[in-house]
Order: C-alpha cells, then structure tokens, then sequence
C-alpha cells in the first residue's frame, strides 16, 4: 500500500507541475471557464485529462507500437499547430471587437466541452514523448515497477495532478476577470499573445526538429544502437 502511495505521489506531482507552465489546453480550459462557465471549463479538463490518461497507459505498455506511429504523431503535430494558430487569431479577434462577452471563434460551436477537451487533447502527441521519459525514470530509480497496481495508481495521480494544474488556471482565471474592470477584454489579447507565442515556439521546433516527438525517436534510436 505504501508503495502505491509512493507512485500515486510520483504521478500528482509531476502532472500538476507539467500542468502549471502556460500551455494550448489549461490557457483553453481558463477561457472556457471565462468565457462560459465553470462547469463547462471542468467538462473539458476531464475530457483531456482521461485522453492523457489513456496515453500514459499506451506509453507504458505498447511504448514499441507508439514509436512506429511516426508519421502520425507529426501529422497530429501539424494539426495541433493550427489548432493553436485559430486560437490566437480567435482571441485576437475576440479582444478586437470588445465587449465582455465576445467569444473565441474556435470556442463558438456546440461540442459538449468534455468532448472538445477530449478532442484537443487526443490530437496533441507532445505529452507521449513527455510522459514516456518521465515513466523512464521510474522505471530506472526503481520507483515504477510494471505490475498492473502500480500503473494504476500512476496513472489516478497523474488524472487528479492535471484536473488540480487546470484548476489553477481556471479558477485563478475567473477570479482575475472578477476583480479587474474590463480584464476579459485584456485577457483575450493576452491569451491570444500566448498562443500565438506557443505556436511560433512550436513552430520553430518542429522545423527544426527539437520537438517533442524527434526527441522521442532520437532516444528510440540511440536505444537500438546501444542494444546491438
């Protein structure tokens, strides 16, 4: 049981730090929450959270299978990087026309937000490599061991680390618009600035292939040279 416990830890706290540096889905999750309701902004946050769950699982298991995917993971790259480019230019937008109830062009559709978060989160393969080093870690400090508990227990840690990082944005969000007269107008211009930062990063990773998945099949290389 202490054991368990030791790995749930593991898990809440490296999902809840890797949920606190500004990203595509907890910026999203504190507009919503702004923009919508609460409600809507937590909808979202499990929808991406069980999606990360369900890659924390593959990684650990069928991390061989992950690894052949290459070609989708960076068309999946591709596809996130628009996604974050209409995310910009929709707060933009949003914050152009004023107003506190102007919304985000990409949020103004009728997706259930549980599957919009699910949605967001299933095309975003930077967690895979993420997630798969951290587990490496583990595995190698002895802490994870690959018995069915204790991925279980893992990944639980690693679901209520990433709701609690979102919380932090969500509700920290609305308390801003709250307190600050017009804040939601600025807000649109700074998270529109974010996005648009997040996607020229981005951006410039991939073609400079410092992303996330090159990282990814850099390491499965020099693992199958160190194997012969």
């Amino acid at each position: 049981m202490k054991k368990l416990l030791k790995i749930f830890s593991w898990g809440l706290v490296i999902s809840f730090l890797g949920s606190l540096p500004l990203g595509t889905l907890n910026v999203a999750a504190m507009q919503i929450g702004i923009q919508e309701s609460i409600k809507d902004a937590m909808y979202f946050s499990f929808g991406s959270l069980l999606v990360e769950m369900v890659y924390v699982r593959l990684s650990l298991v069928g991390i061989d299978w992950v690894r052949k995917q290459e070609k989708l993971m960076k068309a999946m790259e591709w596809v996130t990087l628009a996604i974050i480019v209409a995310l910009a230019i929709g707060s933009f937008i949003a914050a152009a026309k004023g107003g506190g109830d102007t919304k985000n062009v990409l949020l103004k559709n009728n997706m259930h937000r549980f599957l919009l978060g699910m949605f967001m989160c299933a095309i975003n393969p930077v967690q895979i490599p993420f997630w798969f080093g951290w587990s490496t870690v583990l595995f190698t400090k002895k802490i994870l061991e690959p018995k069915p508990s204790q991925y279980n227990s893992y990944i639980i840690g690693i679901g209520i680390g990433t709701l609690l990082g979102n919380c932090v944005f969500i509700f920290g969000g609305k308390w801003l618009v709250q307190r600050i007269a017009n804040s939601q107008q600025y807000l649109n211009w700074v998270i529109g600035g974010i996005f648009a930062l997040t996607a020229i990063i981005q951006l410039i990773k991939m073609l400079l292939h410092k992303d996330g998945i090159s990282k990814f099949n850099e390491d499965k290389t020099e693992t199958k040279e160190s194997s012969h």
